[in-house]
């Protein structure tokens, strides 16, 4: 079985659109994206530097943008289920169906902005911790004031809170920990310190008219299956403010019976972190356009597994 998966924040690159433009009417898509959403993808994709796009308001769409636009240049994808990393969940709610793509656009711009003005009122960040045992890293953080925002599976936590606290825990790592890892976000995602955020998301839903999910959809909140479509929804405005699970949604997709995982554009991430946690699943990553025949080749051989 076939899983297709979003990455999320900090895995944007200066100029990693560029040789997605150059397939056919890809450009065309971007643009017109672009307009709908009042944000120029094609200069931040391609020309804007590692600062401009580390502004989450910039950030968020480009990213949903990036992964519509590689899952389409797939053909024709019957994944048995879709997930997405923080982000990446509004990526997947558009490859289930639930939103099509524009409205996910527009969904996210809105995310991006409200976020990035949550951000804006204290001074804060997201580090990964490489190693440890959870039952110690967990504990270990909440005592230093920190949330552990993402628990993504095979040994990796993102610990989120103040830039002071940050560097306390650079100071005191939980036993176990290899290295702490600082990450390109503006702030202190799914904390409490987004909670502002999530009324702004609220509001904005309630222009959508939501469908159920043609395909299994797999929610970061508790890694269960969401088959409403309106729940889906209601998941994406609340995980703002509230812990991603990727460890949970992986022991879903080993629950379902997955044998491959494509990550969409731009890939590595959660292909990383597959290959850790999920032992004999075959994996392929979207980095550019030459990692399509790859993705080709492994959906020929598990999509209808």
């Amino acid at each position: 079985m076939l899983v297709l998966v979003a990455p999320g924040q900090g895995a944007q690159t200066p100029g990693f659109l560029t040789p997605w433009l150059e397939l056919p009417g890809a450009a065309d898509r971007i643009a017109a994206w672009s307009d709908a959403i009042e944000l120029d993808l094609v200069r931040y994709g391609t020309k804007a530097d590692a600062d401009e796009i580390r502004d989450t308001a910039v950030a968020q769409p480009l990213l949903v943008a990036a992964g519509l636009l590689s899952a389409a240049a797939l053909g024709e994808v019957t994944p048995g289920v879709v997930a997405g990393h923080s982000v990446g969940e509004f990526t997947a709610a558009a490859f289930a169906g639930v939103l099509d793509d524009v409205a996910a656009l527009r969904l996210v711009r809105a995310r991006g902005r409200a976020m990035a003005e949550a951000a804006a009122i204290t001074a804060t960040g997201m580090s990964a911790l490489l190693g440890g045992d959870p039952e110690v890293t967990v504990p270990h953080l909440q005592k230093l004031g920190l949330t552990a925002a993402n628990v993504n599976g095979a040994g990796q936590i993102v610990a989120a809170g103040t830039l002071e606290q940050l560097a306390a825990l650079e100071a005191d790592k939980p036993e176990g920990v290899r290295r702490v890892v600082a990450l390109k976000v503006a702030g202190a995602f799914h904390t409490h310190h987004m909670a502002p955020a999530v009324a702004t998301l609220e509001e904005a839903a309630k222009e959508l008219s939501p469908a159920a999910p043609v395909t299994r959809y797999v929610s970061n909140k508790d890694g269960q299956v969401v088959t409403d479509g309106a729940e889906v929804v209601a998941r994406l405005v609340g995980q703002v403010a509230n812990p991603v699970r990727w460890d949970l949604c992986m022991e879903t997709f080993q629950e379902l019976g997955a044998t491959a995982l494509i990550e969409v554009c731009p890939g590595g991430t959660l292909t990383g972190i597959a290959k850790r946690a999920l032992p004999g699943v075959a994996t392929v990553a979207l980095k550019t356009p030459d990692d399509l025949d790859a993705a080709r080749t492994l959906i020929a051989e598990h999509a209808a597994v």
